[in-house]
């Protein structure tokens, strides 16, 4: 049967479930103000396809019927908070969850509890959404995981962050505010694997999808393979000043055993800083970090990624009435980069030394703000390569929402950051109703 015709049948299903979860409704505030519980939701329908023929990947790029639900419980010095996503996912077709992944019938978002014994003192301890740095839409000392396979692929982009399993503990002395981080068992980026997106297989010298599926041998020792992230931070005449620190693992795949022949994730420490504050009428930031690859401090290791430094500067204002325009300029460095050269595979391409990435977000709202125009850019001097997000947002009611929008890459080779991914173009629609 024709993949298309077997998603147009998905998606009348899915509209059905639309409108019985808008019908259930009616009933959910009794018994929610009964149990003094606060419940929020949403019933996301979405759809998309490739713009171009991909020889390692389906036409269809998204097809799911998504049920959010939020719960939360507020106590005098507690919160409890679970948030969970019903997934139907037509592209991957399992139905086996995977809380790690997200895949499957089932995505927890969050399960923790919140708990403020003195007044200079949080815990949260469970499944979380964290971030923090100053980038927009790139990360230097956010080192909690990202959901990448959902960001190109046309999801919101709230779901370009994912969960971490970890325990918090906020400080908040009169001379600045500690965040600290633990998480026990390693929480990786939920990468590009092949199996929805294709990429650039090293291994194989050239592009990969469905037929070479990364199968990465991920550090998953419950206390032994953890992670520490610690962020410092205070407000100094009117400028927010931060300092960072993490040491665990690079949060994809990085390096390659060759014994075992799979795709690793080496150790990593990363030590930061970040400045924002307001200038010419706008908002500007700036933010440093340095990659120490542990395993490889010498550059000299070819299967091993080297140390880099990264930097970012940063500017948004608005232009006129209800347009924003955001310039981001960022820069990574690589250590090491006559060591690299050297033991550099032969007939492999090398990286620069430099790469240069450029970005600029435009948002445009019309209609009395119900209608949304959004474009964000990227563009590689270096790499020559680059990714367009268009996306159009249209308020239908305070419940309904209709969303449209793209995933444009293009590049001169095949092996750049987004050059790799030109085989994945996109365009995709949804409809979310809110309650």
């Amino acid at each position: 049967m024709d993949r298309w015709y077997v998603t147009r049948i998905f998606l009348v299903l899915a509209m059905g479930g639309v409108c019985l979860a808008a019908r259930a409704q009616d009933v959910s505030p009794t018994l929610s103000e009964r149990l003094d519980i606060e419940t929020h939701g949403f019933m996301d329908v979405r759809a998309g396809t490739r713009v171009r023929n991909d020889p390692y990947e389906g036409d269809t790029s998204l097809a799911e019927a998504r049920l959010q639900l939020e719960m939360s419980r507020s106590g005098d010095t507690t919160m409890l908070m679970l948030r969970a996503d019903f997934l139907y996912d037509h592209v991957v077709g399992s139905s086996t969850p995977d809380l790690q992944e997200g895949t499957g019938w089932i995505d927890l978002r969050e399960a923790n509890i919140l708990w403020s014994p003195y007044m200079w003192t949080d815990i949260k301890f469970g499944r979380q959404i964290l971030t923090w740095g100053t980038g927009d839409l790139v990360f230097i000392n956010d080192l909690f995981p990202k959901d990448w396979q959902s960001f190109f692929t046309g999801r919101d982009e709230e779901y370009l962050k994912a969960p971490s399993d970890a325990l918090l503990v906020s400080l908040y002395p009169e001379f600045v505010t500690i965040d600290l981080v633990y998480t026990p068992r390693f929480d990786s980026d939920r990468y590009i694997s092949g199996e929805r997106l294709s990429y650039w297989n090293p291994m194989l010298g050239e592009r990969a999808g469905q037929n070479a599926v990364i199968d990465a041998d991920k550090p998953d020792e419950i206390f032994e393979d953890d992670e520490f992230t610690l962020r410092l931070y205070r407000t100094l005449r009117g400028i927010e000043l931060a300092l960072y620190g993490y040491t665990g693992f690079w949060k994809s795949p990085m390096g390659f055993d060759p014994v075992s022949g799979q795709a690793t994730f080496p150790s990593l420490n990363v030590y930061g800083a970040s400045a924002r504050g307001q200038a010419a009428g706008g908002v500007y930031n700036m933010e440093i970090g340095y990659y120490d690859s542990r395993d490889d401090r010498s550059g000299a290791d070819p299967f091993l990624p080297n140390s880099e430094a990264r930097g970012l500067v940063g500017y948004e204002r608005e232009l006129m009435t209800d347009l924003m325009l955001g310039l981001q300029y960022y820069l990574e460095v690589l250590q090491d980069y006559d060591g690299y050269l050297t033991s550099l595979p032969e007939g492999s391409p090398a990286r620069d030394e430099y790469r240069h990435l450029l970005t600029a977000r435009l948002t445009q709202m019309l209609l009395n703000q119900n209608l949304t125009l959004s474009l964000f850019t990227y563009y590689s001097p270096s790499d020559q390569d680059g990714y367009l997000r268009p996306i159009v947002k249209y308020k239908l009611t305070d419940e309904w929402l209709l969303v449209g929008g793209g995933n444009l890459f293009f590049g001169k080779e095949d092996y750049t950051f987004f050059g790799q991914f030109d085989k994945n173009n996109n365009i995709y629609a949804g409809l979310r109703y809110s309650f």
